[in-house]
């Protein structure tokens, strides 16, 4: 089951199986669609900063500003990533200086606000977490409490792109 599900493949059969039902039946899209009727409208850098920038400010006020959050094009399902945070360290003048990106990919232009929020807030916890353990989890479950059944939806709508090419449309 797992082949026809690459992005589901770590959760229960059961799931696979009603997702597998709803592919055969061409409802997929439908099901999302039904879940998240609507798309956000942050629709350009600046205002994906913004978000950021405030999720960060109500939960992680204590972690290093972020110098960079963008719509990365170049970030591709392909490479399991959806997004991507860095941390680059410099010697300017004698003095040690450390910028932090936060990069999203355009697949996320369009999607209902919660899957863009689990994005953010996965790459953000990451500020603090650089490793994907329980901690991690935990700071992820903070900022966003469904963090666990948004990411399952996530790689849901992930599994439907892929096959139909679009699932939301502004």
């Amino acid at each position: 089951m797992s082949n026809s599900l690459p992005y589901l493949a770590h959760y229960a059969a059961h799931l696979q199986d009603d997702i597998q039902h709803l592919l055969s039946q061409n409802k997929l899209g439908d099901w999302l669609r039904t879940r998240y009727p609507y798309t956000h409208d942050i629709a350009n850098d600046g205002e994906l900063r913004d978000y950021a920038i405030s999720l960060k400010n109500q939960f992680m006020k204590k972690t290093q500003p972020l110098s960079k959050v963008i719509y990365d094009s170049k970030i591709h399902i392909v490479n399991h990533a959806l997004g991507l945070h860095s941390y680059v360290s410099r010697v300017q003048g004698g003095k040690l200086k450390s910028k932090n990106e936060l990069r999203v990919s355009t697949l996320f232009k369009q999607t209902p606000e919660p899957f863009l929020k689990m994005i953010v807030v996965h790459e953000l916890a990451h500020l603090k977490e650089k490793q994907h353990n329980k901690a991690f989890y935990q700071l992820c479950q903070h900022m966003l409490p469904e963090y666990h059944q948004v990411e399952f939806e996530v790689r849901v709508y992930l599994t439907e792109l892929e096959r139909s090419g679009a699932v939301f449309v502004k």
